[in-house]
């Protein structure tokens, strides 16, 4: 097994630098650092700015707009994207929902949506988890029954990210409740402007409108946006989560996050001298970073593997839980370091305009960020969840 990267890697890292050297407006990177909100806007601005290079969609094939990378420049890009502060891509559109088009969609659905993902016309949320239907997705109620050549859709949705801003739900429902759990569901393409959708800001700790509730009452959906065969809808849901779970794990974003705590306790100043030297809060710095660099490693295993025609699999899941523990304990550790700072988190501070003042200049919004990342080992499925897939794939328990 071979994990260093080849003369053309390195090449290509040093083309990634200078496109973002060239193309990515400071003011993007500026807040991205300062841990600030960027709105819609600013994420259509970034996201068509990498589409005119052809880097909007690296996961696609050729043939659909997608770049030909293999999966070690994937890892290189996305590296970097997140060491310059470039906003990440909004994922439900690009990421998930495309890869099971381009699989599973008919033609005329990849030659509907595809272009429009491309081109950023289209937002798309993602209508999985329900009330009673988490880590425990098959157990779906939200309700699908033919009528002639619509489906008419009851029942709700929820943890609903980005609903209030998108065109389109890729959707999750039940068009068979007699059949095993798993072989009664289908998956359904759901105009969100279509009469009969409400949605429901659901405001979270941190004080952020990013989740909603999304009802359904007697929404009709034309057949022809069913993906996939009717009652199949768990193989596209299956495929999506694989997906979602490769990019869950983030070792570029933690590599982001933690040169961005030894920026602050370099800085913070306690007792006389700067925080990074005191030798408590030294240790847990180091133990995070050994354990970002063991995961680091592991993921250039995964990497390595389909670099020579492996295909990644449960080890997804290991990524996936390590991952999201370590942004947890960097989130931590970096409000820890701000001390006192790290209490408020004003909208004036978080809000969208460059001309918000700033407590430090290096953070304002370290509860923010604390608060936000406990939801991550929960979404994409719970780690949990993760453990029982190791447990039956990898320790065959």
């Amino acid at each position: 097994m071979e994990i260093q990267f080849t003369t053309d890697e390195l090449a290509f890292r040093e083309e990634v630098r200078a496109f973002l050297q060239d193309k990515l407006p400071a003011r993007f990177s500026r807040r991205i650092k300062q841990g600030k909100r960027l709105n819609k806007e600013d994420q259509v601005e970034w996201m068509r700015i990498l589409n005119d290079r052809g880097w909007l969609a690296p996961e696609w094939p050729i043939e659909h707009g997608g770049t030909g990378w293999s999966a070690v420049q994937k890892h290189i890009f996305e590296e970097e994207t997140m060491a310059a502060g470039a906003p990440r891509v909004v994922a439900f559109g690009t990421k998930m929902v495309a890869p099971v088009l381009i699989k599973f969609g008919s033609q005329a659905q990849k030659a509907r949506f595809l272009p429009r993902i491309l081109a950023s016309e289209d937002w798309w949320c993602q209508g999985y988890s329900e009330p009673g239907a988490g880590s425990d997705l098959a157990a779906v109620k939200t309700r699908a029954i033919r009528e002639g050549d619509h489906y008419v859709v009851n029942g709700q949705k929820i943890w609903t990210t980005l609903a209030h801003y998108a065109d389109w739900m890729f959707c999750l429902v039940r068009t068979n409740p007699e059949a095993q759990q798993q072989r009664g569901i289908s998956f359904l393409l759901i105009d969100m402007k279509t009469p009969g959708i409400t949605v429901r800001p659901i405001i979270t700790l941190d004080g952020e409108h990013e989740v909603n509730e999304v009802f359904f009452d007697n929404v009709r959906v034309p057949v022809e946006n069913l993906v996939g065969e009717e009652n199949q809808g768990w193989t596209c849901a299956k495929y999506l989560l694989t997906h979602e779970r490769t990019s869950i794990g983030g070792i570029a974003q933690n590599k982001a996050m933690l040169t961005h705590l030894k920026q602050v306790a370099s800085r913070e100043v306690r007792n006389g001298k700067p925080l990074i030297e005191d030798p408590l809060f030294r240790a847990q710095v180091a133990e995070v970073e050994m354990q970002l660099m063991a995961a680091d490693m592991s993921n250039l295993r995964t990497l390595a593997a389909a670099r020579d025609g492996g295909v990644p699999g449960a080890e997804s899941s290991i990524l996936k839980i390590k991952g999201t523990e370590l942004r947890q304990a960097i989130a931590y550790l970096t409000s820890k370091a701000v001390g006192p700072y790290a209490l408020p988190f004003l909208e004036d501070e978080l809000g969208y305009g460059d001309e918000a003042l700033l407590y430090t200049d290096y953070s304002t919004a370290a509860t923010y960020q604390y608060l936000n990342t406990r939801k991550a080992s929960i979404y994409g499925g719970s780690n949990e969840i993760q453990k029982n897939i190791i447990a039956k794939m990898i320790l065959e328990l």
